[in-house]
């Protein structure tokens, strides 16, 4: 009986040889019933493939039935004990009937399976699950049963069907290789002749065969060997050894016939080698080869149509591989004949080799430059597109406004522009390269189709290839002269921005010149000399900044050219130049009030130190007092001007210096004016003793 006729009832498990043994070293049959009504007829046929399975002298230890009848009725296990006595009463030692826990109790007093041993043929016993230990060890049990013994149903099914079908088709295919073999040993050359071409080919492919039996034997090694440390579920057919020496019995015998049978093949091609030589690989290879490679010429337009061909092309020579394949094969058996030296026709032998060789060595030649070309054809396309898109990005950026935020944004703007015009111009320089290159290659192609012109082929390939570097060329010229416009641009607002940065540096200038005036050029000097120095140096701090408030127009008149140049409005120029000139009217008015003290310091000083030097002697000299009275006001003049602000066109006010820096140049002053009003007093004192002398 074979697993795969009664496959169906296989599948429902209604009976299992999990492996595992009792204290005897019995094998345990596992009878799990359910709740669903058990076909007796299903259960016998289950059980009499599983008892063919064991061996004679395994079977004679007896076996220990385990009938789980946790989820079925009392009447459908009794029927199954019943029938384990048709069944197997010889080889069953034990049964043991796994009972629910809280049932069949009172039925169980209506029949003992004890009181029926002797006509039973075995031993019943009820047990609970977890005291079923008690009979059999833990390691020997399923998981069921609260044992730790793997064990898979539907593993061990296909592993049963896979070593059915190796016996069978292995023990049909050595039936077939031994008539076949022994066919070709007996009667004469013509009848053995006759015997092979009857039966030549089996019906089944022995590589196949032998392969699936070694995976089995392989298989059942590695099971047997786990299995020795219990870690990987038991079947039948690997405990006893009976599949392992059956399977490489089979193999062993399989292995000798299929050599007897490939040297019976060979012994029948040796003769029919010529034939095979003329008709499979120089026919193909001058016919169908060579036409596949005289119509595949092209080069493609573009790097996925070079891969496709490129593709196509790997696919004949796949085709074409094969057949080298024959060619090296059958020159090597050619070869073995020539050694052997027991042919009548060594020269048709040589001159056939000669000439299978030259047809598969040009082959192969053309084979090896249509693969060369188109690398070539797949390079210069790859370089033609990676040109194109830096072309197309270079453009995407030349088409986009320049909205920088300050030069250097725009420098490097430049600078990034440059380097995508420098790499494109190495690109250029590349595609240049690949294309004069293919264009070699394809100026030295041959022809391949032997003595043919492939020149028209030829010239629409190179027209292909000339018009996309002409066409590279053309838009990388494009995109040159729109750089040289954008960097013209580009530069210009550098300048502008530049000019904008500058002009705001100068009001920036003009406002410390500012801040030093009100802060350090506070002094009047101690006399008219100094006083004149300082004027002096006044005025050459004022050209300073005037020179820097032209300087400052200078720029903005500047930008306002280089907006219109570039049409855009300054960012910055609109608010500087009220700047600028709102510093430059307090720095002009600052400026004219620091002169005008100068100046009215200089007056003071001068008259002052004139009339202090004047001898007393000669008292013809100050004749006139107005003098005194003169210098007396402008001193005032210049003390009342040193405690008023500077007030600026929009009406803020600045004082010079610190009020104490002021009170130091006001004593000085008043110093100099009671000097003065002392010489004065000394003048009138002769004046007013001469009346009354």
């Amino acid at each position: 009986m074979e697993a795969s006729v009664i496959l169906p009832i296989l599948k429902k498990k209604l009976a299992f040889l999990s492996g595992g043994k009792d204290r005897r070293s019995g094998l345990i049959l596992t009878i799990p019933l359910c709740l669903e009504q058990t076909s007796m007829d299903e259960l016998s046929v289950t059980l009499d493939y599983l008892l063919s399975i064991p061996s004679e002298k395994c079977k004679a230890r007896g076996f220990t039935v385990i009938v789980d009848g946790r989820k079925s009725q009392w009447n459908v296990v009794k029927t199954v004990v019943l029938m384990l006595q048709n069944v197997v009463p010889a080889e069953v030692s034990l049964v043991c009937v796994v009972k629910p826990d809280e049932f069949w109790d009172k039925k169980v007093t209506h029949f003992c399976f004890w009181k029926e041993k002797d006509r039973l043929g075995f031993e019943v016993i009820l047990v609970s699950a977890n005291k079923l230990t008690r009979y059999i060890e833990p390691c020997q049990l399923t998981e069921d049963f609260g044992g730790t013994l793997t064990y898979d149903h539907m593993d061990w099914l296909n592993k049963r069907l896979v070593f059915e079908k190796f016996t069978k088709e292995s023990t049909s295919l050595l039936d077939e290789l031994a008539l076949i073999n022994n066919g070709s040993d007996k009667g004469t050359q013509q009848e053995r002749e006759r015997s092979i071409d009857l039966n030549f080919l089996p019906s089944v492919d022995p590589e196949t065969v032998l392969q699936t039996g070694h995976e089995l034997l392989s298989e059942l090694q590695q099971r047997r060997f786990n299995g020795s440390d219990g870690g990987v579920s038991w079947s039948p057919m690997d405990d006893e050894l009976l599949a392992q020496p059956q399977v490489m019995k089979l193999l062993d015998s399989l292995r000798e016939q299929y050599t007897r049978y490939q040297e019976v093949c060979r012994q029948r091609s040796k003769r029919t080698q010529l034939e095979e030589i003329q008709q499979k690989v120089v026919n193909w290879l001058e016919g169908p080869g060579s036409e596949q490679l005289r119509t595949q010429w092209g080069i493609g337009d573009s790097i996925r149509a070079s891969q496709a061909l490129q593709q196509k092309h790997e696919e004949i020579e796949s085709q074409h591989s094969e057949w080298f394949a024959v060619y090296v094969e059958l020159n090597q058996q050619i070869a073995a004949l020539l050694n052997a030296g027991d042919e009548e026709d060594l020269v048709e032998l040589k001159a056939l080799q000669q000439q299978l060789s030259d047809v598969c060595y040009r082959q192969a030649s053309q084979l090896e430059f249509r693969q060369n070309l188109l690398q070539a054809a797949l390079e210069f396309h790859s370089v033609a597109q990676d040109l194109s898109q830096q072309l197309d990005g270079l453009l995407g950026m030349l088409c986009v406004d320049v909205a920088p935020a300050d030069g250097a944004s725009i420098q490097q703007t430049l600078k990034l522009l440059e380097e995508k015009l420098k790499s494109v111009d190495l690109g250029l320089q590349g595609l240049r390269e690949k294309g004069q290159s293919l264009l070699d290659q394809i100026s030295n192609q041959a022809s391949w189709a032997y003595g043919k012109d492939v020149t028209i082929e030829n010239k629409e390939n190179v027209d292909h290839i000339q018009g996309v570097m002409e066409d590279m060329q053309l838009r990388k010229q494009r995109c040159e002269d729109m750089v040289d416009v954008r960097r013209l641009k580009m530069l210009q607002m550098v300048q502008l921005f530049k000019c904008e940065e500058d002009a705001a540096q100068a009001v920036e200038w003009l406002s410390e010149l500012l801040d030093a005036l009100l802060k350090t050029h506070i002094r009047l000097g101690d006399d008219a000399q100094e006083t004149k120095v300082l004027l002096e140096k006044h005025r050459k701090f004022v050209d300073v900044a005037q020179s820097t408030y032209d300087y400052g127009r200078q720029l903005l008149q500047a930008t306002v050219v280089l907006c219109q140049s570039l049409r855009c409005t300054s960012r910055s120029s609109g608010d500087t130049l009220p700047r600028l000139n709102r510093v430059w009217k307090q720095f002009t008015v600052t400026s004219e009030e620091r002169v005008h003290r100068l100046e009215t310091a200089v007056a003071f000083h001068s008259s002052a130190e004139k009339i202090l030097q004047e001898c007393p002697e000669q008292p013809e000299a100050f004749n006139e007092m107005e003098q005194f009275d003169e210098i007396e006001a402008v001193g005032k003049s210049l003390l009342d001007r040193l405690t008023v602000p500077v007030v600026y066109p929009d009406g803020s006010e600045q004082y010079f210096g610190s009020p104490s820096d002021m009170a130091s140049a006001a004593e000085h002053i008043r110093e100099k004016m009671k000097l003065v009003s002392l010489k004065k007093q000394q003048l009138r004192q002769p004046e007013a003793t001469t009346p009354e002398s």
